[in-house]
């Protein structure tokens, strides 16, 4: 039975071309992560610390979010709690109604993504830009990002260029990066200019400090939050760290992790308001709190939203953001996505091959494989087990604990390798589907032992002693 996702991954395959595209690109990140990785010695000790630091937060995040709370609001600015989306959502509106604003400029936030901000103020009659260029040019084509980091990857420049056509009036058929990025600059210098209100997200909230950091490599979160009156930040309550000294851990793996850069253009420091200014916190849990309690899946609030374990994923690089029905995709957005409905976004555990890379990349150390097999191991409890891959488990099963029945299926198995191609590749073998099956050995390897046909290797040092 197809779920949801093996529907969508068909359909991004089907054009050849653009699928292997998407696979060569994220690699080519993966392989820029591995070469900054390894220009630091100690990598893997700041990826241990790294972890443990966020182990500790996530396990006394009462004590560090009081502590965040007290220092922020000491240094003027306006905090307040969300326990879901809708309040959230609720929060933002009244901060703009207060100051009679229609357009708020926003730099890219997945926490905004998860709570379908835009969308709510849109409806309300808010203007709502996306300053982000991958976000802005989605935003455009009214799609969501296939990916949180790089949330245009998909996209090639001359589909850009036919948008910037149509919306912002380029010139037809160029679509010269350069050129396509300064058309770009022009149109949003006017959303800047013209905001009420500035919104962000963070990535780490400093509880030593009260400061939000938010990096990013274009400066529209800079460019935003410098010109309106008001800056509303969105932190999810697990982005919360100890101090400045743990910051520093994080800086150094983020951005290596996540793009094969040194550090982002811009790592930037909100501390206080401008003067005359107001600025605004909105701590979110939306869930997080009860994935405390998860012994099996705490891990997953250490993530630091770096993207790595999807630029490394074979499955996410082979089938696309959009084949996921979770808005995060890749292996980190299996799991998040089986932490808020396993019955609706069940179907995205098959897209794992278990190769555990994933687990190999992240900054942080999540277990995410380990996780996505743990969450394999509850379908069929949660009702979502697939029947035919339970009826193949079954019959598995039964043979390996029959051997005379599994030296018989070995024994005839060559038999496959001269049957009719079309008895082989049909409906009923998935595997099939863009692959060759092996071919099938005329005699097993306990076959041969027994025989004496296997002899034993030897070493270079065995040789040596000899």
């Amino acid at each position: 039975m197809s779920t949801k996702h093996t529907k969508a991954a068909d359909r991004f395959l089907e054009n050849k071309e653009q699928a292997a595209w998407h696979n060569e690109t994220l690699w080519l990140v993966r392989e820029k992560r591995d070469r900054l990785a390894m220009q630091i010695p100690e990598w893997e000790e700041l990826r241990e610390l790294a972890s443990k630091i966020k182990l500790h937060t996530i396990t006394h995040l009462d004590r560090y979010l009081e502590e965040f709370t007290r220092n922020a609001e000491e240094n003027g600015i306006i905090v307040h709690w969300a326990k879901d989306a809708e309040e959230h959502n609720e929060i933002v509106h009244g901060i703009l109604l207060d100051h009679n604003a229609k357009k708020l400029v926003k730099s890219k936030s997945m926490l905004t993504e998860e709570c379908h901000l835009n969308n709510f103020l849109i409806d309300k009659g808010f203007d709502v830009v996306e300053s982000d260029l991958g976000e802005r040019i989605l935003q455009l084509l009214n799609e969501p990002p296939s990916h949180i980091v790089m949330p245009a990857i998909h996209l090639k420049r001359e589909e850009v260029g036919k948008l910037f056509e149509e919306k912002m009036d380029t010139e037809k058929g160029n679509s010269d990066p350069t050129y396509l990025t300064h058309a770009a600059r022009k149109h949003l210098r006017n959303e800047f200019l013209t905001a009420d209100v500035a919104m962000t997200g963070a990535n780490f909230g400093v509880a030593e400090t009260g400061d939000v950091v938010v990096c990013t490599n274009e400066g529209n979160a800079d460019m935003g939050t410098s010109l309106p009156k008001v800056h509303i930040v969105s932190m999810g309550m697990e982005k919360i760290i100890p101090n400045l000294k743990s910051l520093a851990v994080y800086t150094r793996l983020l951005a290596r992790s996540a793009t094969g850069q040194p550090v982002t253009t811009y790592t930037s420091h909100y501390r206080k308001p401008r003067e005359g200014s107001e600025m605004h916190i909105i701590i979110v849990d939306n869930g997080r709190s009860e994935i405390i309690s998860n012994d099996e899946h705490i891990m997953a609030l250490k993530c630091i939203r770096c993207g790595a374990c999807m630029n490394t994923c074979p499955v996410y690089r082979r089938s696309g953001g959009y084949s996921y029905t979770y808005f995060i995709p890749g292996p980190i957005g299996i799991n998040l996505g089986m932490l808020k409905s396993p019955e609706k976004y069940s179907d995205n555990v098959s897209a794992c091959s278990l190769c555990y890379s994933c687990n190999n990349v992240c900054p942080v150390k999540i277990d995410l494989a380990d996780q996505i097999y743990r969450w394999r191991q509850d379908l069929d409890s949660l009702g979502k087990a697939d029947a035919m891959k339970k009826i193949m488990s079954g019959g598995m099963k039964f043979m390996f604990t029959h051997p005379g029945l599994f030296r018989f299926g070995l024994g005839i198995s060559p038999v496959v390798n001269h049957l009719p191609r079309f008895m082989k590749y049909n409906g009923l073998n998935d595997w099939g589907k863009g692959r060759e099956l092996p071919e099938f050995a005329n005699e097993s390897f306990s076959s041969m032992w027994k025989k004496g046909k296997v002899q034993k290797s030897t070493s270079k040092k065995d040789e040596n002693e000899q």
